[in-house]
């Protein structure tokens, strides 16, 4: 269980939680929700260990944590490939890339489409593995069908999730409970 204890945390003087307390639902999957700006990033930060709250204590996020960012940060330079083969073996990276309808691994990230580097990026956080799966808004750029496909394989990988989505129907996909962070925010 995830516990959020009197946490106050921001960014340069501005501050998002204010002795926040949040005990996350036991449940594979959380989405958290809520309009731009209320903290959902901060949240899978906070969660991620990427950044310390100022003050109270976060419990229950111990072990091995897999990210998966906004933004898709592939090493341009390596192929879909060798961008999963990162965090795994080669034959763990193919078959992943293989669930993500990549037809062709040797590919680089600058001969992809945007759909197709999320779904490496999406691949590569499998492939690190760990107790714990945060993403953030990790269906942006998939067509509704690829959507529900791409949720199933992670579904399949993933023990426990927390992602952030503007979009009911992409919790639904991942069978998520809904977290509302709007009364949260300060």
């Amino acid at each position: 269980m995830i516990l959020f204890e009197n946490v106050t945390a921001g960014y340069e003087g501005h501050t998002i939680f204010r002795n926040m307390n949040l005990q996350f639902p036991d449940n594979p999957c959380i989405a958290l929700m809520g309009p731009s700006g209320f903290g959902k990033t901060t949240l899978l930060r906070l969660l991620a260990g990427l950044m310390a709250p100022e003050s109270g204590k976060i419990t229950g996020n111990e072990g091995k944590i897999s990210f998966l960012f906004q933004e898709d940060r592939l090493l341009p330079w390596e192929t879909a490939l060798k961008n999963v083969a990162l965090c795994s073996d080669e034959q763990t990276a193919y078959h992943l890339l293989k669930q993500m309808e990549i037809e062709d691994v040797h590919q680089y990230p600058g001969e992809m489409s945007g759909g197709m580097q999320r779904r490496v990026a999406i691949a590569r956080a499998l492939a690190f593995g760990g107790e714990l799966l945060l993403m953030d808004e990790p269906f942006k750029g998939l067509d509704e069908g690829l959507k529900k496909r791409v949720a199933d394989v992670i579904k399949q990988h993933a023990p426990r999730i927390v992602m952030t989505t503007h979009d009911v129907q992409e919790a639904a996909f991942m069978d998520a409970n809904i977290l509302h962070l709007d009364s949260l925010a300060e």
